[in-house]
């Protein structure tokens, strides 16, 4: 059990469900060492290696063969994305056990990448040295900054490429506009932010109004606050229900707002209305680009 436990927490990669139980690792290195020093203490020590392996032991009866995995992720970062759409899902992800989160820049360095809203995020790496074989391979969605990401030939050409061996081709918001524009959706079901679901079909893939749509290998999420949604059901596919269930309560997931809407079923006529007509120019790009 000591080399399983220690395999397990040296293996990790920002599992921030664990961190409790790498604190107490911490701990026990410690005190071990004390331990050798002055043998009086060996007892306690051995006491809490004892009732670490406990909690161990439970979360995998309850976890099951969910609890330990080696997924690629590739989360793709480029200038001006939307940093809701990419941070909600991290958390997420980066919290499955051993599961590798690449940040994937589509610039020619890892210097920080602006969001749209001025929030930069660090990459991991380029896209010429994310891994071939991908788990999941993941896009972000934005605005200014998805319509010119659509344009560059290097960024469509690598993500065509991880796609035809992703095992799950995912993304969040207008994100499944860089998809679809890669010709990735053709006659799947997909979904995006609502001002710019309905010109999915324009390059030919199916809208479908709801939060989370799986067709196939593709999952896609609906705008911005969907990719927690998007994220969850994720997890759930590729770790289980429990995995995916600890996480919601450890993230404390509950949504309660004090407006409810977020859909323009919901929000009332006059403020559905403007945003509608603010967003109309928005949709209209993006039809633009499928026309070219």
């Amino acid at each position: 059990m000591e080399t399983n436990r220690r395999a397990l927490l040296q293996g990790m990669t920002g599992a921030a469900l664990l961190a409790p139980y790498i604190a107490i690792e911490k701990a026990m290195a410690a005190q071990a060492t004390g331990a050798a020093a002055n043998p009086s203490t060996s007892p306690a020590a051995a006491a809490q290696a004892a009732q670490h392996d406990e909690h161990m032991e439970a979360m995998s009866r309850v976890l099951g063969p969910g609890l330990w995995g080696q997924e690629q992720i590739a989360m793709l970062l480029y200038p001006k994305f939307t940093a809701l759409d990419l941070v909600g899902p991290h958390y997420f992800f980066a919290c499955m056990f051993g599961a590798k989160v690449h940040l994937v820049t589509t610039e020619k360095d890892l210097s920080p990448v602006m969001s749209d809203l001025g929030l930069a995020i660090t990459p991991t790496m380029t896209m010429a040295d994310a891994p071939r074989d991908l788990d999941v391979l993941f896009v972000p969605g934005g605005t200014e900054g998805t319509l010119s990401v659509m344009g560059r030939a290097d960024t469509m050409g690598w993500i065509k490429d991880r796609a035809s061996r992703a095992k799950h081709i995912t993304s969040v918001c207008t994100g499944s506009m860089v998809l679809a524009k890669a010709g990735l959706l053709t006659g799947k079901k997909a979904t995006s932010h609502w001002v710019t679901r309905d010109v999915l079909a324009d390059f030919g893939a199916i809208p479908t109004n709801e939060r989370v749509v799986r067709d196939g290998n593709i999952l896609t999420g609906a705008g911005v606050s969907a990719g927690l949604d998007f994220a969850i059901a994720l997890v759930e596919m590729l770790r289980g229900r429990a995995y995916a269930e600890a996480l919601v309560l450890q993230g404390e997931y509950a949504p309660d707002p004090s407006i409810k809407g977020g859909t323009l079923a919901t929000t009332s006529a006059p403020v559905g209305q403007m945003m509608n007509d603010m967003f109309a120019p928005v949709a209209g790009m993006f039809r633009a680009l499928a026309k070219a």
